[in-house]
């Protein structure tokens, strides 16, 4: 659920185009002169709105996890690719009963902001809340059967009897929380959040903007060059090309496809920009209505052409995708991606027509749920496509809170069809069980898709297995069904994009969204020079 993303030790829905309305930036200076108590601030302006959850429990939203990156220590974090390192572990886990059991040795002297001290109890409360409290974020994390506190230092995991694929490249890296600060006001929490990150958290306000601050007492040896950093969520394109051009701003998230030739040719301005593990898709209601009929579907997709449509608004930022398996996990895999592409329904009018004529009701017209942005572009494409071949759509632009409860429901009298994106990371189970998977129908999916036989038993097998071929030859025939029976059609992969005026040094694109911007790490520390 942008998804933003992405990515990740969860699920990260990327509303990228979407929704609420943010507070203007305008009065906010960039690296050139802003200060606040004489302290220089870094100005990050998000590509969108935050749901303005900060809890890494609760939080399933990409722009809020932006935040939280810096403010919070996962027991692993990736590091310049989508590969986990240990960050509050010593090293990598001792694997005991056939891949079942996991045992971590955390360092010693780690504190929270508060100056408690991060022990293993801290550790399997943040593996074991999201299930106990059934948040968004259960299925990454429903697999663990139990843990036990050895001492201060060392952590027991137990899966249960079948190992779980995807433990060690995502789940492991889970974000570290307070136990005892946590539960003893949620609320506050997730308000004002306590970490043992770089940076604390220092102000909110709701849908203006997150400032936070380093933290001086940082028990890692990695000391941000940054000493305040202001996140401000801007859903307008235009309006954050002209502040990264005007220098209202340090730093932007999300160019647009249309402005990368203006913002690569201006002066004082640098681009960043990395391929990211992202699914952007249009979701078809599988529940309910005409949509539930496949021949209906397949017309929808035969009505107009993603390519055209992905070359003429976003040749410069994405990628198409012929599958719900992103570029960059498929090169490690090696899913038959052009088999997939000869599968999907190439623009063909005629056949459109056709197929509606006979299978969709007289007076069909679709409503199209989706975020601002490129999606929104997308759905006005469809509508105007079937409108050509005598059907039209209704295209309904929601903001990303009333995206989240219509989607979920199912109901035709809500939509036929919507636009939503996906981030997850190096796995083809953070994209098949969240997505298609039926246990998650009403929480992360709005298809409700049956599936075949053993369509469901075969994403939660793959998950269950830490055989690599065996995962494969588990997962093959249910990427090529979501392809055929199309519950949601492949759109596009997003690159992750930044810019920053030329005073920004080690600025740079991660491939998970929720890991940009990347302040301070191993292999870089952002400053303003």
């Amino acid at each position: 659920m942008v998804p933003d993303q992405n990515s990740v030790t969860r699920r990260r829905l990327l509303t990228a185009g979407a929704a609420v309305s943010a507070a203007t930036i305008a009065g906010c200076i960039g690296g050139d002169g802003n200060e606040t108590d004489g302290v220089e601030q870094f100005h990050f302006t998000q590509e969108q709105s935050r749901e303005e959850q900060f809890d890494p429990v609760v939080s399933n939203d990409a722009y809020s996890f932006q935040v939280i990156q810096l403010v919070f220590d996962g027991l692993y974090e990736y590091g310049e690719d989508l590969e986990l390192q240990p960050k509050l572990a010593t090293g990598e886990p001792t694997v005991e009963r056939d891949g079942t059991r996991y045992i971590f040795e955390l360092v010693e002297g780690a504190t929270f902001h508060n100056g408690d001290e991060v022990t293993a109890s801290d550790v399997a409360h943040s593996f074991t809340a999201p299930v106990e409290e059934e948040t968004e974020n259960a299925s990454t994390y429903d697999m663990i059967e139990s843990t036990e506190v050895v001492d201060d230092y060392q952590l027991q995991v137990d899966l249960g009897d079948e190992p779980y694929g995807p433990f060690e490249l995502a789940t492991m890296g889970v974000t570290v929380v307070p136990e005892s600060v946590r539960t003893d006001d949620r609320e506050e929490f997730n308000r004002n959040p306590v970490g043992s990150g770089p940076f604390e958290f220092s102000e909110l306000q709701e849908n203006e903007y997150v400032e936070i601050q380093r933290h001086d007492d940082y028990w890692d040896d990695l000391e941000p060059n940054l000493q305040q950093v202001r996140f401000v969520a801007h859903d307008d394109e235009a309006g954050r090309v002209s502040d990264i051009r005007s220098g209202d701003t340090d730093a932007i998230a999300g160019i647009p496809n249309d402005d990368w030739d203006v913002l690569e040719g201006e002066d004082n301005v640098n681009l960043h920009s990395t391929e990211s593990p992202t699914f952007m898709y249009m979701a078809f209601n599988c529940n309910e209505g005409p949509t539930a009929t496949p021949e209906v579907r397949r017309a929808i997709a035969h009505s107009f052409s993603m390519q055209d449509f992905i070359e003429s608004n976003a040749g410069n930022v994405t990628s198409p995708m012929y599958s719900p398996i992103p570029p960059v996990v498929n090169e490690v895999w090696e899913f038959p991606e052009d088999e997939y592409q000869e599968l999907l329904p190439e623009y063909d009018p005629d056949e459109a027509e056709s197929l509606l004529d006979e299978h969709a009701p007289d007076d069909f017209s679709p409503t199209i749920i989706t975020p601002e942005g490129i999606r929104a572009q997308l759905a006005e494409r469809i509508a105007t496509r079937l409108d050509e071949i005598g059907y039209g759509a209704d295209v309904q632009v929601l903001d990303f809170a009333t995206l989240v409860d219509t989607y979920t429901s199912g109901s035709a009298d809500d939509y036929q069809m919507y636009l939503l994106g996906w981030t997850g990371g190096p796995d083809p189970d953070y994209y098949l069980y969240p997505l298609f998977h039926e246990s998650q129908a009403g929480v992360n999916q709005g298809h409700y898709y049956e599936g075949s036989d053993g369509f469901h038993d075969d994403i939660a097998a793959g998950r269950n297995s830490a055989d690599q071929e065996e995962r494969y030859d588990l997962y093959e025939p249910v990427i090529r069904e979501i392809v055929e029976e199309l519950p949601a059609l492949p759109a596009f992969t997003q690159d992750n994009t930044m810019a920053s005026r030329d005073y920004v040094q080690g600025l740079q694109a991660h491939p998970e969204v929720t890991r940009n911007p990347t302040l301070v790490a191993d292999y870089t520390n952002v400053s303003m020079e």
